[in-house]
This record gives C-alpha cells, structure tokens and sequence, in this order.
C-alpha cells in the first residue's frame, strides 16, 4: 500500500511537471513535448510514473500521443450538444470558432436501405433512400464523419441541390423541402473506428471514436432523416439532455445502417 501511494504521487509530480511545462511556456496545440526519457529525467523519476502520467493527461485530453513520433499538446476540446436539434453549428457550444468549419461533401447515392433504417424511418420495403456522406473539418483537423439517409420521395432533387452547396443539411432541407427539425432521438457509444473512419480522420490503431445514431422528426412527428456522426473521442465532450417519452432507436441502434446502390 505504501509503494502504491508513492508511484501516485509520483506520477502526479510527473503530471503536475508538464502542465506547467505547457502553461509556462504557452505551448500551442500542436506542440511537441519532450520525449519520455528526458521527462523521467527532468522528474527523476522512472518510465513507468512518467507513462503512467501521459495515460492520465491523454484521457483528459490535455495531450496526444503518436506512436513513434512523440507526444504532443492536444487542442482544447470542443463541447458540443449533438441532443440539440439543427445544424452541426448549433450542436458547438464551445471551444471552436465557426468560421474555422469547414464542410466536404464526400457522396451522395441513392439506393435501397437496410432494414433497421427502414424501420427507423417507417419506411416501406425498396422504398429508395438519398446516402449523404460529409467530413467537418475544424481548424484544418478532420473531425466529424456524417453520414444522413433520407427518402428520396420527401427530397426530389437533393443530389442535384447539394451540388458545390456548403452550407447546413437542415437549413437546406427546410427551405427547399419544409422538413424542419423539431426533435430528434439518438443513442452514442464508444467504439474503435473501422478502417475508412481511421484513416478518413487521421487516427491512430489506439484511437477510439463516439458513435452518435439519431433519428430527426419533422413537426408532424414523421421521422425524416436517419443520421450517423463519428467523432474523435480525444477531441470533444459530450453534453446530453433530452426527452424520453419516444423509443424509435432501441429497435434499430445495434444493427446494420447501410443502403444496396442501385444498379
């Protein structure tokens, strides 16, 4: 017990080092930090306490580590309220600047659901969905996959009104289609990211990401868009508040989101 209680003081002592190491020397986002040998010898300490540290101050997000390169001060995170209905701005609260988002529309297919969306979206069976797949970028970081699925008979036309369009999905699709977002269900888990997610967000093999799964619901009630948000999990914080009286979600969440092109 008395070894156990010295290696946390120890590894406090290490952590308590580096933020002042970063405060002091009002180190960016971005800056490298010195590598683990020089901390155990700057701490005289030893690799494990200074390891030991890092693992703490990652999972607050107050670093990142690559491995083989080094570790490196992580930029502040950014809180966002994915429960709020509307546009992905509206969802940041803080610790991100607007004009620093940046949208790249990567697809837009149209094609048949699988089945947990079509049930989400109370579908018929072959009923033809719109797949819209979009990366944010914030501060030249890549940082949210968004994928939406919404039925091509509620939006005509979207694939050709997305076109070199930049602006927000929701504010499109009220003005254009009067689908207006009134309220929303969603679930979030913590998963490691498949390999497209990894390397679309610049992740390493030790890097987990949130999955967010919501459904939007237009004023009458009619959900209209089945969506899929991938996050860092090293770049936000979560703040989630909502209603509990409607359980579309539970049926679906746990199985397969995807759409069969057409051919």
């Amino acid at each position: 017990m008395v070894q156990d209680r010295r290696e946390q003081l120890l590894y406090e002592q290490v952590m308590a080092l580096i933020e002042a190491m970063i405060d002091d020397n009002k180190l960016q986002p971005g800056a490298r930090l010195p590598t683990n040998k020089e901390l155990s010898e700057l701490a005289g300490v030893s690799l494990i306490s200074v390891r030991r540290a890092l693992d703490e101050l990652e999972r607050a997000g107050r670093v990142r580590r690559h491995q083989g390169v080094g570790t490196f001060v992580a930029a502040e995170r950014i809180l966002t309220s994915p429960a709020l209905a509307g546009g992905l701005l509206e969802t940041l609260t803080s610790g991100v600047k607007r004009q620093r988002i940046d949208t790249r529309l990567l697809d837009v297919s149209q094609g048949t659901p699988s089945a947990d969306i079509a049930t989400a979206l109370a579908l018929p069976k072959k009923t033809q969905v719109w797949c819209i797949r979009r990366l944010r970028v914030i501060a030249d970081r890549p940082m949210i996959n968004e994928t939406s699925y919404i039925p091509v008979t509620l939006t005509p036309g979207l694939d050709e009104a997305l076109d070199g369009y930049g602006g927000s999905l929701y504010q499109l699709l009220g003005d254009r289609f009067g689908l207006v977002d009134a309220y929303e269900e969603q679930q979030l888990e913590i998963i490691k990211p498949t390999p497209a997610e990894r390397k679309s967000l610049s992740l390493t093999g030790r890097d987990l990401v949130a999955r967010i799964r919501g459904v939007s619901f237009s004023v009458n009630g009619s959900p209209f868009d089945c969506f899929e948000q991938v996050y860092p999990v090293d770049g936000f914080t979560f703040y989630l508040s909502g209603r509990t009286d409607r359980q579309v979600l539970p049926q679906t969440h746990s199985g397969t989101w995807s759409l069969s092109p057409n051919r």
